[in-house]
């Protein structure tokens, strides 16, 4: 499962709740045509359009059909993805402690052999990309190993809280790895030994790799 970035509305949808919570636009106030705020936020009509109807779902805007669209509220309740998106790297790092043992031992007992073959995708890729010295592409194949093992836990909660969770690790990699391999080729070896537990449904042994790996101890 390939990690998922913001979209060009729900970028637009944020600076408009931003505008909304500033006063830019006020509550009862509507909102300025299609055009006007495709030449605003310098984006195509469907993003547009499917910005108002992230914010009409969350209560914030109301579109009137032949009228307009209208700010009905300020309240909006933050997500989980842009609480995370602000969390520093120390909070995202206790999250991942906290989830990824428990999502590598549920991956042991719960994989199919078709998430298997993904997980073991993204784990040779990792090492290849490492070899290459290709860091950001490294990166990502790493992010993406772990995203396929939280695909194959069983439990989606778990799996769409650390697909969230994941894009800020990814960030994380990108600002201290220094657009170095070193350590994903130092780490390669204790990936593949938690691919192997999962593929044997050894739960204790997956969760105690995927702890270290976590913490960092290899």
């Amino acid at each position: 499962m390939q990690i998922q970035r913001k979209t060009l509305a729900e970028e637009v949808a944020e600076r408009l709740i931003d505008g909304i919570s500033s006063d830019e636009y006020s509550i009862g106030e509507k909102l300025p045509t299609e055009p006007e705020l495709m030449k605003i936020y310098g984006v195509g009509r469907s993003s547009i359009r499917e910005a108002i109807k992230i914010l009409s779902i969350k209560g914030v805007l109301n579109v009137h059909q032949g009228v307009g669209t209208f700010v009905v509220s300020k309240n909006i309740q933050e997500s989980l993805e842009s609480q995370i998106n602000k969390a520093e790297t120390e909070e995202v790092q206790e999250v991942r402690s906290l989830l990824d043992s428990k999502i590598a031992a549920k991956a042991a007992i719960h994989h199919s052999e078709e998430e298997l073959k993904t997980i073991k995708k993204y784990l040779d890729l990792r090492a290849q990309l490492a070899e290459e010295n290709r860091a950001l592409e490294c990166y990502e194949a790493d992010i993406n190993f772990h995203v396929s093992i939280a695909e194959a836990c069983g439990n989606t909660l778990l799996k769409d809280i650390y697909k969230v969770a994941s894009k800020s690790i990814l960030k994380s990699f990108e600002i201290s790895n220094n657009n170095s391999t070193e350590s994903f080729k130092v780490s390669q070896k204790i990936h593949t030994e938690l691919f192997q537990a999962i593929a044997d449904k050894n739960v204790e042994k997956a969760a105690l790799i995927a702890q270290q790996i976590v913490d960092r101890v290899y």
